[in-house]
């Protein structure tokens, strides 16, 4: 589906823009520990000082909500686009922030024609910060989104409302492991066959899996021998503000 073939008017609600306050983009990198390079930047809101991402949220209400994911789509592929990100780049969205994945999508369209940014190297995750009242309309936002040729990302799997269900409701390109399950797999056995079953099911469903919030070396290695390929956390590289993390910056296991 092309840009050209949404006909649909933009939603009165994304036009909200008035109260958002100005924020901006760190960049945090998923890497590939076979071949050690960067496959990934997920975009991830900051203010336009540096604040944390909690500080920014806390002043989306209802009313801006809708706006506020509509211009953090537009931030991240400005400032990735910039940047020369040449790679793929991860978008957070709110499911309950989509009224109709046409809509609400042509933004997104509209800055990736006019940067030049691919659309098959947009990855949109799930963020499970509320859950769906409607699990149709979620699958018919992943459905719009692949047919538009963007990945879809299940985020912070095995934690809130991420479960199997979802994952069979959904059948997304991408499952991102929780750091709250990644924590001290190395020392739990019973993280650790849990991690290694879910990634015997992704490989069986042909789903990329990707061990978020890995902070230290012992975890990498342990979800390195469990059979996890990608991986994205403070281990290997803190958010940069505004900017991207070079792969000769990052730190490999083993290393």
């Amino acid at each position: 589906m092309s840009i050209g073939q949404v006909q649909t008017a933009a939603c009165g609600a994304c036009l909200e823009t008035e109260d958002l306050l100005p924020f901006t983009m760190a960049f945090q990198p998923v890497v590939d520990i076979q071949t050690r390079q960067i496959v990934a930047h997920e975009a991830l809101v900051r203010g336009v000082n540096g604040e944390g991402a909690d500080i920014v949220l806390s002043q989306i209400t209802s009313k801006t909500r809708y706006a506020f994911d509509q211009a953090c789509r537009v931030c991240a592929i400005e400032l990735a686009s910039s940047l020369g990100l040449d790679v793929t780049l991860n978008i957070n969205f709110l499911p309950n922030a989509v009224y109709q994945p046409e809509a609400c999508i042509q933004s997104t369209l509209r800055v990736a024609q006019r940067t030049g940014f691919p659309l098959d190297r947009i990855t949109f995750e799930i963020v499970e910060q509320e859950d769906v009242a409607d699990p149709d309309h979620l699958r018919r936002i992943v459905s719009a989104y692949n047919d538009f040729g963007f990945k879809v990302a299940l985020d912070d799997f095995g934690s809130g409302y991420s479960g199997l269900s979802r994952l069979a409701e959904l059948k997304p390109d991408i499952v991102k492991i929780d750091r709250a399950l990644i924590n001290n797999c190395s020392n739990e056995n019973w993280r650790l066959q849990i991690i290694t079953s879910m990634v015997e099911l992704c490989q069986k469903l042909s789903v990329k899996i990707v061990a978020e919030g890995v902070e230290n070396a012992s975890e990498a290695e342990t979800l390195r021998r469990a059979g996890v390929r990608f991986m994205q956390g403070f281990y290997f590289a803190r958010p940069a503000f505004q900017s991207l993390v070079s792969p000769s910056d990052i730190v490999w296991p083993g290393v």
